[in-house]
């Protein structure tokens, strides 16, 4: 699917996989990038001998066109198994975040399905409308993060609405609506990753469940300290709550809204065990 990719995007992919950038996870000496093309299932690899970057760029050009060989590639990079013996269980988001700022420009996205990563055609979601505010696309569907059918078409209804109520200037509504949604997709992962309950799905609150999240290396922290301001926006569906509060959401504060749920369920996404 990547075959033909341009120049710079190619050597924008060598550069996340060399991790020589502040903030990328990983820094790859010679001999892992050649070990990561193998683990993509590359064969006849030529021996490194050139700067690590101009190395690689030079083996993802020369193999640009052949059918699914960036794809592997790329798709590795965004595998958590990639980082489990680095004990960086949030790598994976991270580099998934930074290989889609560059696909998206050639009309592709990383998704993970049930911890495997897939690439796509870009697709327009309910949480990244053109020329919203969020800068922060949703590259996964509810069918990605929950295995349970019936509980991720509840939660694509959640999306579904909270877009609607966007659409027709209801503020309120929408965030109350994307709340929803968090809760219900971090409580599955709280049911379903846990290696033993903690407590039943009752008491669990929104609260808990975000700093679970973080604490167990699902989402990221900027995730977890958005998400803890849209569970104070969400409380708003208590009418004296809302008397309380000040100054009432407006669409600028939606705005901000979208790209925390979206960051949490693309980190809830890469993150995900892989299913059996």
């Amino acid at each position: 699917m990547l075959e033909g990719l341009d120049g710079n995007v190619l050597e924008g992919i060598a550069y996340i996989a060399c991790g020589d950038g502040d903030g990328l996870p990983v820094r790859r000496t010679g001999n892992e990038l050649a070990k990561l093309l193998q683990q993509a299932g590359w064969q006849d690899i030529p021996r490194y001998q050139e700067p690590r970057r101009t190395w690689l760029t030079r083996q993802l050009q020369t193999r640009r066109n052949t059918p699914g060989a960036v794809e592997a590639v790329v798709k590795r990079l965004a595998d958590r198994r990639e980082y489990i013996h680095r004990n960086l269980p949030l790598a994976s988001a991270q580099i998934t975040e930074e290989l889609n700022q560059l696909l998206t420009v050639e009309g592709f996205e990383i998704t993970h399905n049930l911890g495997k990563p897939a690439v796509r055609r870009l697709q327009t979601t309910p949480g990244a409308l053109p020329g919203s505010a969020a800068n922060t696309t949703l590259h996964v569907e509810m069918t990605d993060l929950v295995q349970d059918p019936a509980l991720a078409a509840i939660l694509q209804d959640r999306l579904t609405e909270a877009h609607i109520c966007e659409r027709n200037g209801a503020w309120i509504s929408a965030i109350i609506m994307l709340g929803g949604l968090l809760e219900g997709v971090l409580l599955d992962a709280a049911s379903t990753r846990l290696p033993q309950p903690q407590k039943p799905p009752q008491k669990w609150t929104l609260n808990d469940l975000i700093d679970t999240a973080h604490q167990q290396k699902w989402i990221q922290r900027d995730a977890r300290v958005f998400a803890h301001v849209l569970r104070d926006y969400r409380n708003l569906v208590h009418p004296n709550v809302q008397r309380t509060f000040g100054d009432p959401p407006d669409k600028d504060t939606l705005s901000m809204c979208w790209p925390v749920v979206n960051a949490a369920l693309n980190d809830l996404a890469a993150t995900a065990p892989h299913a059996a």
